[in-house]
């Protein structure tokens, strides 16, 4: 899991952030926005409501904020984050953004379910294991 930080406020609750958690097993991706500010608790407050709440505890949590986890990590949960902030900052750079039949305005954070289920679909070769998500 890895903080993607520095958007363009969007959504709602002005989200300038997400979280993004890798699925070594199934190589699948789940983007939660969040913002820099947020506090540990509410990191594991957003990690419990949308992970443990539908998958259940994972066995193991890695991250790279800390030096010691860098050896154990191999390069492709790392590509993939790359390659989704680089999406996300796209959306953004271009402005992409929508009203809709109520005025509401749709930005980055409105599309980032499918920017994660395209992504992962486009990615993930077939293996045979899928998320529980």
């Amino acid at each position: 899991m890895d903080w993607v930080t520095g958007h363009v406020p969007g959504g709602k609750e002005n989200f300038n952030a997400f979280l993004i958690i890798v699925d070594r097993f199934s190589k699948s991706v789940r983007c939660l926005p969040c913002h820099n500010e947020d506090t540990a608790m509410d990191t594991a407050s957003l990690f419990w409501n949308n992970i443990i709440s539908t998958c259940g505890i994972p066995k193991i949590i890695i991250s790279d904020g800390d030096p010691k986890f860098t050896s154990k990590t191999d390069g492709l949960p790392e590509r993939m984050i790359q390659t989704m902030e680089d999406i996300i900052r796209r959306l953004c750079a271009y402005g992409l953004e929508y009203k809709d039949h109520e005025g509401y305005t749709h930005d980055w954070v409105t599309f980032l379910p499918e920017v994660q289920l395209a992504y992962t679909k486009a990615s993930t070769p077939p293996q045979g294991n899928h998320p529980h998500w």
